[in-house]
């Protein structure tokens, strides 16, 4: 779905879990921003994001994730791994991309890449 909503204005790279998705930024050009659901099936709830902020590589890559977990973890998850946004599943597409549009209109976004997973 995200490759559908955001492809027309960014370049998406989907991939299907958080191994994919370390892989990537190790062998890839890092993305500007980064979408993810931090309950996935290869790693423990939240280890994707905890890897990605606490990493001297990744920790600087903006971070948006999609949860379906509970609403108070989430937050203090986010808050606590500096996630810049974050929405509850099911959540609207239409607001996912003024969030991303706002990142760049602000300049935290310096390109179109986007890794979403």
């Amino acid at each position: 779905m995200l490759q559908t909503v955001l492809g027309r204005d960014y370049q998406v790279v989907t991939v299907p879990d958080g191994y994919s998705a370390m892989y990537y930024l190790s062998h890839r050009e890092q993305p500007d921003l980064i979408i993810a659901d931090p309950q996935l099936p290869d790693m423990e709830n939240w280890e994707l994001i905890e890897q990605l902020a606490s990493s001297g590589m990744y920790g600087d890559i903006p971070v948006i994730v999609l949860s379906g977990l509970d609403v108070k973890d989430t937050d203090a998850r986010c808050v606590e791994h500096g996630v810049l946004k974050y929405f509850m599943k099911p959540f609207n597409p239409v607001e996912l991309v003024e969030a991303i549009q706002s990142l760049v209109s602000d300049g935290q976004l310096d390109k179109d890449h986007v890794l979403a997973r």
